[in-house]
């Protein structure tokens, strides 16, 4: 359902405390995600569930009516070592390579900010074009999704999401701390 509602989107805002946000995932750092969270997965399970984030990131890359992201991603997201620091290096560096897309933002809350209104978890906001069509809330579970459509529990977690943005740091701020801990990952 999840991945019907993005392809429908016209706007997707997430915030992403512990990993990387699929959409901007590098293929190394998936496989490896997969494999740490989902040991048991087989290797053509593990390829099938790659396929699908990758397809999903085509919304991005599209010439005509590419999906808008803002991403707000905690720094942890940065810091866990995914796979190796080969490919969080590599994956850090795509995700400044994608920042500079016109239609893609990111964020980056640094752990300094504290207690903040994101501590509950990961959520995504996706907006779609046709005014008849309603913001989703979508929280992702471990053995089911919650999906939010009520006018006052979206605008809660919009409220959520502008006090997230204005706790974190600015795009310029966000693109130079991600290279900074990509510079980490050389060693």
């Amino acid at each position: 359902m999840y991945i019907g509602l993005e392809t429908d989107a016209e706007s997707l805002r997430v915030y992403e405390p512990q990993l990387v946000t699929g959409l901007l995932q590098t293929r190394a750092y998936a496989e490896a995600l997969v494999q740490g969270a989902l040991p048991e997965t087989s290797t053509a399970e593990i390829d099938k569930r790659v396929q699908v984030r990758l397809r999903r990131q085509e919304r991005i890359t599209a010439a005509h009516n590419p999906l808008r992201l803002w991403v707000v991603l905690d720094e942890a997201a940065l810091r866990r070592v995914v796979g190796s620091k080969l490919v969080m290096r590599e994956q850090l560096e795509h995700l400044i390579e994608m920042s500079q897309l016109p239609h893609v933002t990111v964020q980056v809350l640094p752990f300094e900010v504290g207690a903040h209104p994101g501590l509950n978890g990961q959520y995504a906001i996706l907006e779609f074009a046709d005014a008849a069509d309603s913001s989703v809330v979508y929280l992702e579970g471990v053995t089911s999704d919650l999906y939010l459509e009520k006018a006052q529990d979206v605008q809660k977690y919009a409220v959520m999401y502008e006090h997230l943005r204005a706790q974190s740091l600015n795009v310029e701020a966000s693109r130079q701390y991600i290279a900074d801990v990509a510079k980490s990952y050389a060693d």
